[in-house]
């Protein structure tokens, strides 16, 4: 069976899907640009199943151009409307439309998360998504020799992500540990944007205990998921949560807020904070420090989020489309 699997942005789990998919598929991945609507329309008539990451713009132009089995995966920011950061499609009305027309399409919808799912039902009144988590490769992030006094978080630092990713509240718990006299060293992984440099040369001079690596290849990150006891991730909004998974299955113990679908990802492995009181986190990362959950952690991510549960979950999917399979069964 051909499968025409198109995406618009370049993410591991989505090179993940394309991996796995090809154990069983015909899989012709396909980079979605404007330039490209031509190649795409003779795709289209060859494929017999669609497969599309995100049910944003691009995959309202290829609904419009197909009759062929589409299969969509809602990603976050596609079915998000947080007003508060003002963050996700469903805050404008004609992309909330788009998305309608595309998920209503759709022959099988797939969410990241229960959460995720229920961000459909909420705002497009769409209630046949099924969840199928996303891929953490356990073999690749596993633990170190030793933990240290390392409290990490992961993420592109912008203006948007700055809130959203709950990178101000860690700046604040790292001010509050220094304040305090309390050892650990908190450290900022990810590439800077040229907006945010000012910002963040200020904090590393007024805040001796954090440091912002900037963008640093994989092999590098996997060496501080390694050394780091704690990961935080104090978003205002995730649909799913792939660094701490990342860090959790290299045993890293997880400081989170309780929104969106991180409690899904952390589980009871983890500490939980409000992020309306700093204190609260202080204490948790204290907490954090002191825990002996490294274990704990990188199971939970093993039994929840290996590539076992999602291959054979989306090859059960796809085979629903599989002519020459159907025809051979009967």
């Amino acid at each position: 069976m051909k499968v025409l699997f198109i995406y618009r942005h370049k993410r591991t789990f989505v090179e993940k899907d394309i991996e796995l998919l090809k154990k069983h598929y015909d899989v012709v991945p396909f980079f979605f640009s404007f330039s490209k609507l031509l190649q795409l329309r003779r795709e289209l008539k060859k494929c017999d199943v669609v497969f599309i990451w995100f049910a944003s713009f691009h995959a309202y132009i290829t609904a419009k151009m197909t009759k062929k089995p589409m299969i969509v995966v809602t990603g976050g920011y596609d079915v998000a409307g947080e007003r508060s950061i003002r963050y996700g499609l469903m805050l404008n009305p004609v992309y909330r439309h788009m998305v309608k027309y595309v998920l209503k399409k759709a022959k099988k919808i797939l969410a990241v998360s229960e959460f995720n799912k229920g961000e459909i039902e909420k705002y497009l009144g769409i209630n046949n998504a099924e969840v199928i988590y996303n891929v953490i490769d356990h073999n690749k992030f596993i633990p170190g020799s030793k933990k240290q006094k390392i409290i990490l978080t992961v993420g592109f630092i912008k203006d948007e992500t700055w809130v959203r990713k709950g990178i101000d509240t860690f700046v604040e718990a790292a001010q509050l540990f220094n304040l305090h006299e309390i050892p650990g060293r908190f450290v900022v992984v990810g590439k800077i944007a040229d907006s945010m440099k000012e910002r963040v040369k200020h904090v590393e001079k007024n805040t001796p205990n954090i440091t912002f690596t900037g963008f640093i290849p994989d092999e590098e990150l996997l060496k501080w998921y390694q050394k780091a006891k704690v990961y935080c991730q104090l978003s205002i909004y995730e649909s799913f949560g792939v660094a701490p998974s990342e860090a959790m299955a290299c045993g890293c113990v997880p400081v989170v807020s309780n929104r969106g679908a991180l409690p899904e990802v952390v589980g009871d492995v983890g500490f939980y904070v409000d992020l309306q009181h700093l204190c609260i986190t202080e204490q948790a990362i204290l907490n954090a420090l002191k825990s002996r959950r490294c274990k704990k952690a990188r199971k939970r991510v093993i039994d929840n989020f290996s590539d076992e549960h999602r291959e054979r979950k989306l090859k059960r999917i796809l085979d629903e489309y599989d002519t020459k399979k159907i025809s051979d069964d009967c």
